[in-house]
């Protein structure tokens, strides 16, 4: 019979427990709930008094992109090439085009942070880069296309 204060053999001593520490949730929440669609398009990026610089985008999200470029961009947009803390986001602009019909494209400006950064070969940087905030209907047009490719890859 277990007496009361044991459980399983072992004495009950709550004043000897160690405190429980909880992990910290990331000052970011994680973005790839948003599924993403394979592209081959171009993209130009700049960060606040730099020129702009030319990569391609090698996916896309309703909340993102993937951008490809060699280490030399890289080393423009993040000197050092260290990859962004959480919560310490690289800002950057970015302009690039999507269709909205068969004939017809629309270019979109978007306010962006780069939260993420890996080296995929010697010469071949992905960056991961983060939608915060869109020129006009943006957001809506990106939605829509990303909505349109998802559609056409399940038919």
């Amino acid at each position: 019979m277990i007496e009361q204060g044991e459980a399983m053999g072992k004495p009950l001593d709550v004043e000897s427990a160690k405190p429980m520490r909880v992990k910290p949730r990331a000052a970011e929440p994680n973005l790839r709930d948003q599924q993403r669609v394979d592209v081959d398009m171009k993209v130009t990026l700049n960060r606040p008094g730099q020129p702009p610089i030319e990569c391609d985008i090698c996916n896309l999200s309703r909340s993102g992109m993937m951008i490809r470029c060699t280490t030399a961009i890289t080393e423009t947009l993040i000197p050092g090439k260290r990859a962004p803390a959480p919560g310490d986001w690289i800002d950057v602009n970015a302009r690039f085009e999507v269709p909205v019909l068969a004939q017809q494209s629309v270019q979109l400006s978007a306010r962006c942070h780069i939260a993420h950064l890996r080296r995929m070969a010697r010469d071949e940087f992905h960056l991961g880069v983060r939608f915060v905030d869109f020129d006009g209907r943006g957001f809506d047009y990106v939605d829509q296309y990303v909505h349109r490719l998802l559609t056409d890859r399940t038919v």
